[in-house]
């Protein structure tokens, strides 16, 4: 067979491809009759209301001296690991405000950290193409270098975003610019599994995001540059289990719903989203009203009970508060007493849902509590 027979061949395959997804595209739309906002509508559901003092500012993290890129809690809820342009991992407490470690990275260009469920490690990763362990009672020297425990290698892409899995210090997830995400082996330092890459049923462009499943830990969403995201099964790394549709920009961040049933993802076509990994439909689109341009979203965070949605957004220092039941913003961090001076990059909730800590391009970090009559939403 000749080359342009193989061109031709390609061409008429492309087509049908674009078709059958244009087709189940309108399959899908026509059997979404309604969405969650307009079911709670129908119930009769009122939306939240926010009182003066029932989510406040009580603390400001500063050490850093560029802008905040990442942030992780740990499942106690008293410590915030957070990572920033200056090159440095910084290991906050949470309950007084004071640094505990100040870890100088090999690689200033850090993207990503991510507290081990133990607490007794930090993993970090950028556009090294490395995901860094650095274990907190080693010594650091005058210059507040702290050695490398354990160096990942083996991505060909930067590294995004790092997670370990739940309840399980030996192990941690990746994504890449590589179009991959591979399960390590932190103990031996080598791959478990790799998911996507030369894989038909993987990415097609970068990815950007993963959030592991707390009620299954074998189960992982990841977000992408290909606009969707799609869910894996740690036990069976050779093709996606469900691919989710329906943004149409890079998916930035996602995060699972507190009941695992369920992910939100953020996007830079300015929308939010909810999805149910059982049926594969999404659920809600939670957009800005406004005639602007589509801001987008740089991440997001579930509240304990699942009724918030906050999200972080390009422009300024806006990070809105939705009603994920009636789709409806409830409140602008933006523009609360002692907000942010400049965008709102990483966002993280504390494991009980007491406290929100926010992440900026203005150094510093924010942690917001529930006050008033409300402890926990």
């Amino acid at each position: 067979m000749s080359v342009s027979e193989l061109k031709e061949r390609h061409a008429v395959a492309t087509e049908t491809v674009n078709n059958l997804r244009d087709r189940l595209k309108q399959r899908r739309l026509q059997l979404l009759d309604t969405d969650v906002a307009k079911y709670s509508v129908a119930q009769g559901r009122s939306p939240v209301k926010f009182g003066a003092t029932d989510l406040v500012c009580c603390r400001t993290l500063q050490g850093h001296t560029g802008k905040v890129y990442s942030l992780d809690w740990t499942p106690e809820r008293n410590r915030i690991v957070s990572a920033s342009q200056d090159g440095r991992l910084i290991v906050w407490n949470a309950l007084t405000s004071q640094k505990t470690h100040a870890i100088k990275l090999p690689c200033a260009w850090v993207m990503t950290c991510a507290f081990s469920p133990n607490g007794q490690t930090v993993a970090c990763g950028g556009l090294d193409s490395v995901c860094s362990i650095f274990s907190l009672s080693s010594t650091a020297d005058k210059d507040g270098t702290v050695p490398v425990s354990r160096m990942l290698s083996g991505h060909r892409g930067y590294v995004s975003c790092c997670q370990y899995v739940p309840n399980e210090d030996a192990h941690l997830i990746t994504s890449s610019g590589d179009q991959t995400c591979v399960l390590w082996d932190v103990t031996t330092g080598l791959k478990t599994s790799v998911f996507g890459g030369e894989f038909q049923s993987g990415h097609t462009a970068d990815v950007l995001s993963v959030s592991i499943s707390g009620s299954n830990p074998n189960w992982f969403i990841s977000g992408s540059c290909d606009t969707t995201a799609r869910l894996w099964d740690t036990r069976a790394a050779s093709r996606a289990v469900r691919t989710f549709h329906g943004h149409e920009g890079d998916v930035n961040t996602v995060k699972f719903f507190p009941d695992g049933q369920r992910f939100g993802t953020g996007s830079d076509d300015g929308t939010c989203r909810l999805y149910d990994i059982r049926t594969g439909h999404q659920l809600q689109v939670y957009q800005p009203q406004g005639d602007g341009e589509n801001v987008p979203v740089t991440s997001i965070a579930f509240s304990a009970s699942g009724r918030l949605l906050f999200a972080g957004y390009a422009n300024n220092n806006a990070c809105y508060v939705w009603d994920t039941l009636l789709g409806e913003i409830v409140l602008d961090l933006g523009e609360l007493q002692d907000s942010h001076k400049n965008r709102i990059s990483c966002l993280g909730m504390s494991a009980d849902g007491s406290a929100l800590c926010t992440g900026s391009w203005d150094s510093n970090l924010k942690i917001w509590a529930f006050g008033g009559h409300r402890r926990v939403i």
